[in-house]
């Protein structure tokens, strides 16, 4: 299994607006949605900022409760293979390819679609994955039974998952790739 992470190649990877102050968060996604309005991130509401930060508490405290370990006060976000929508999301889209055996599994949490809607109370559709947090021995399970969101759902047709996201809640493996600069990688 490889994890993946996208981002701008002019910004770097693994930087997040969760890592700043409320109010400096605001005024990044401001400039972004001046500077870049073509970009994914462009398109986020006003709340956006307050939304992220609530559903980061939710999976945190989750988390924490089956055992995970906890480094971060926010986590690194990465998707399980390659999702050909999220590769789409940057004006210099770029991305790191990283197998899991580089990480301590004991750090990451999944869920089946973005934890956004994962954990919105707007999306009750009974799916067994929605409010649901994973461990990787349980996404494993998980993608044996349904298999990847991106192969059956890239286009958002069938709901609103379509990758498996990963949240990396330390800098351990991240580390190395902190600052990295690179044209987008090639499949």
């Amino acid at each position: 299994m490889f994890l993946y992470h996208y981002y701008d190649a002019s910004v770097g990877p693994f930087v997040s607006l969760s890592d700043l102050p409320g109010d400096q968060a605001r005024a990044v996604l401001e400039t972004i949605k001046q500077t870049k309005p073509k970009a994914q991130s462009a398109q986020r509401n006003d709340k956006y900022i307050d939304n992220r930060r609530n559903c980061e508490s939710i999976i945190r405290a989750e988390f924490i409760r089956k055992g995970g370990l906890v480094q971060r006060s926010s986590p690194h976000y990465m998707v399980v293979e390659h999702s050909p929508w999220l590769s789409t999301w940057f004006e210099n889209g770029a991305f790191l390819k990283i197998p899991v055996e580089e990480f301590d599994v004991n750090t990451i949490s999944f869920t089946y679609g973005d934890s956004m809607p994962t954990f919105s109370p707007l999306i009750n559709d009974g799916k067994e994955y929605r409010h649901t947090l994973y461990t990787y021995p349980e996404i494993v399970s998980i993608i044996d039974k349904y298999g990847l969101p991106q192969h059956w759902n890239n286009d958002g047709k069938y709901g609103p998952e379509r990758y498996v996201e990963a949240h990396v809640w330390s800098d351990g493996a991240v580390r190395r790739y902190l600052g990295e600069r690179s044209l987008f990688n090639p499949l």
